[in-house]
């Protein structure tokens, strides 16, 4: 892995959400750290745990997952950092959990704390992405509580589409799929069954490609306009009108983006 890669994950999560000055930027060079890579399912952290370190995703997905009822709460991509709140409240209250194979820096909590303290733009920032975090979570209890199991996916989905962007992935709306159809089922509420005949129901429609580890979005429109999403509650700065749901274009079948889901 290339050097400063970790640096550039952040500083493009960061300033997906806050403008960050020069200074700023050369501050968040200062980041020491050390790698980690998991497996598919494994724990990166369990419940209980007390950290001396906070994880900063660069590839692949991670989870808070409940241990006992393995519902999952919340999905994590490259840039985020899920375990930020242990800088004041270090004991964890459910495992941190891979979703495929994972690459994550584990970077000590006092440098978070050093960096907010030499720069009121960088303590900001920080706050905002537990803002954001917590926005993303209270959502995730709207989609579980009020929406069809369909639009539950479907919103998911765009949610994940519209995070990757905003950090320069899946630009052509083809991305890596963070489920199995298991995954998907505890993300959702809904059984590996029902899983499995929503993801049907979506290739039925034309609205996506699921196919082994990929996702191909053949209509981004229909499937915004099916979840009904508004990304404004992910805090983003530049939100591109056409992540909107009355704006998104509509991907040709011949351009697909891709979603795999393998069980």
């Amino acid at each position: 892995m290339q050097h400063g890669f970790a640096f550039t994950k952040l500083a493009d999560r960061l300033t997906s959400i806050a403008e960050l000055s020069e200074h700023d930027l050369e501050l968040l060079t200062t980041m020491s750290y050390t790698i980690g890579y998991f497996n598919s399912h494994d724990h990166v952290l369990r419940k209980g745990d007390k950290p001396s370190t906070c994880c900063l995703l660069l590839q692949g997905y991670l989870c808070w997952k409940d241990p006992g009822s393995g519902q999952i709460t919340s999905i994590f991509i490259p840039g985020d950092v899920p375990d930020l709140h242990t800088v004041v409240a270090p004991e964890l209250g459910s495992h941190l959990t891979a979703l495929g194979p994972v690459v994550v820096a584990f970077v000590p909590r006092a440098y978070f704390e050093s960096i907010s303290l030499e720069s009121a733009n960088l303590a900001r920032s920080l706050r905002r992405l537990e803002v954001a975090e917590a926005a993303c979570l209270r959502n995730w209890i709207i989609n579980i509580g009020s929406r069809d199991s369909l639009s539950r996916v479907a919103h998911l989905t765009c949610e994940i589409t519209v995070r990757l962007r905003a950090v320069g992935m899946a630009q052509d709306y083809r991305l890596p799929s963070p489920f199995t159809q298991s995954d998907l089922a505890a993300a959702c509420a809904i059984s590996p069954v029902h899983a499995n005949r929503i993801i049907q129901e979506l290739r039925r429609r034309r609205l996506l490609q699921w196919q082994s580890r990929t996702i191909t979005i053949t209509d981004w429109q229909s499937l915004v306009h099916l979840a009904r999403f508004d990304p404004d509650y992910l805090g983003l700065r530049h939100t591109n009108p056409l992540l909107r749901s009355e704006q998104a274009p509509s991907i040709s079948p011949s351009e697909p983006t891709v979603l795999s889901v393998p069980c």
